[in-house]
């Protein structure tokens, strides 16, 4: 019998066997491959001592009445042979199994073990790095907030981020966190804010005869740690005891070569009655700041809001949220899931018809020509919009005329040439001067502010 015809038999007569064996017989069926069928009798292996003798002694006639009605072969019989060469093969497969098996195992543990340490590190599943929308005007925070999780402690410790609300601040310091547990579990991360910190601290000051006790359990709490991320440290001003506690803390990471990671509002020397020894630490590492993100970052976060959610939408939908709500993500999620929401509820799509009525933002915008952004950008830096027009290249004139050109690119939208036309140069000057403000003004306080303030000049925020 060929080998293809012996094959689609035994098939048959397997099938049959599971059909009518009981379950417990299962398991040695399983693995019995076919051998031979000559003259009337079909020979098997297995690899199964125990298997062989079980289905000779429990079910030789039903397996036998099994073959003759496949076979149409009234004298059919059968023999089982234990093979060690089917043993080996078996045992091979065993292993396999049991290997895949704990490795399944493992990961389940070592996945178990991630969320433990996140949980412990009190970090925010949401605040992650691959959830992080970089654009120009935080690009610079993110690669070093990735550097530090990369190498921790060794380059940018201190690091101190700071800026206004709603910019990306503590979702950067926790993605710090996360990627450590993930990527070297070994080390340990805790994920504090301020507030929580100065009120442990108070709890476990007070006078009483476990005080001793209390304060070193605290001690140990925060600085029994690998990486420790401190959030919104103004809020630690004014008090004096909760201030002299954190410089013992800081000390004592630092100097035992762990990571320390801060966030604020302001720099460390804007934080009213900082001590000169907290604010000298804040400041002995690297500070980066975090600015409001430009027209494409924010139009980037909503398509990814919308993406993340499978949405269907109009793009105009999504320009005109990220048009409107410039200075804080939060604010700007806050208006795109005020537009789902409502989206869903009535049962309409995302159109930029239903955002203008469900947000009824003022277009000011449309407003805003070339000349008024000109005198806006004219007072603030006290020059003369017959200079910013000019030739003058002094460098007080230069710099406003730079945001000049930057603002009236970024709200207006208009070409460059467009833009060289007003401002009498070259449309490559211009392209120039847009390109080294978008550049400069995530790491440029001073750019930064006027931009802040030019555009609240204008009532764009």
């Amino acid at each position: 019998m060929e080998i293809m015809e012996l094959n689609n038999l035994w098939g048959q007569i397997k099938a049959e066997m599971l059909e009518a064996l009981p379950e417990n017989a299962h398991p040695w069926v399983y693995p019995l491959e076919v051998s031979a069928y000559d003259k009337g009798t079909l020979t098997v292996v297995t690899g199964q001592i125990m298997g062989r003798d079980f289905l000779r002694k429990n079910y030789y006639s039903q397996i036998t009445d099994i073959i003759r009605k496949v076979t149409n072969d009234e004298e059919a019989d059968f023999v089982i042979v234990y093979d060690e060469n089917a043993a080996k093969k078996l045992r091979k497969e065993s292993e396999k199994l049991q290997k895949k098996a704990n490795e399944a195992v493992l990961k389940e543990q070592a996945m178990e073990n991630l969320s433990y340490m996140q949980s412990a590190a009190n970090l925010n599943l949401k605040y992650k790095f691959e959830n992080f929308v970089v654009g120009e005007s935080n690009r610079f925070a993110y690669s070093v907030a990735k550097a530090v999780a990369e190498n921790p402690a060794k380059k940018y410790n201190p690091l101190f981020i700071y800026g206004a609300a709603g910019l990306g601040k503590t979702h950067l310091m926790q993605a710090i966190g996360h990627y450590t547990i993930f990527n070297n579990p070994k080390l340990k991360v805790k994920y504090t804010k301020t507030e929580d910190y100065v009120n442990d601290f108070i709890s476990n000051s007070r006078n009483s005869k476990d005080t001793i006790e209390n304060m070193s359990k605290f001690n140990k709490k925060y600085t029994n740690v690998d990486i420790i991320l401190i959030d919104d440290v103004q809020f630690i001003e004014s008090k004096t005891k909760t201030m002299s506690q954190m410089q013992h803390t800081f000390d004592t990471l630092y100097n035992r070569g762990k990571q320390i990671v801060i966030t604020s509002d302001r720099l460390p020397k804007d934080i009213p009655t900082l001590t000169s020894a907290l604010c000298s630490r804040f400041e002995m590492g690297l500070m980066v700041e975090l600015v409001p993100p430009d027209d494409l970052t924010r139009f980037n976060i909503v398509k990814k809001l919308a993406d993340d959610n499978d949405l269907k939408y109009e793009e105009d939908a999504l320009k005109y949220i990220s048009k409107h709500f410039r200075d804080n993500v939060r604010e700007l999620e806050g208006a795109f899931n005020k537009v789902c929401a409502y989206s869903e509820v009535t049962s309409q799509p995302l159109t930029l018809k239903l955002a203008k009525e469900v947000l009824k933002c003022n277009d000011a915008e449309a407003d805003i020509d070339f000349e008024k952004i000109a005198q806006a950008v004219s007072e603030y830096y006290d020059v003369s919009v017959k200079d910013l027009r000019g030739p003058a290249r002094a460098q007080k004139i230069a710099t406003a005329r730079h945001m000049a050109v930057y603002i009236t690119r970024e709200i207006t939208g208009k070409s460059f040439i467009s833009i060289a036309e007003f401002y009498n140069k070259r449309h490559t000057t211009i392209m120039f001067a847009h390109e080294k403000v978008k550049q400069e003004i995530s790491t440029d306080k001073d750019l930064s502010n006027a931009s802040r303030e030019i555009r609240q000049a204008l009532k764009l925020i």
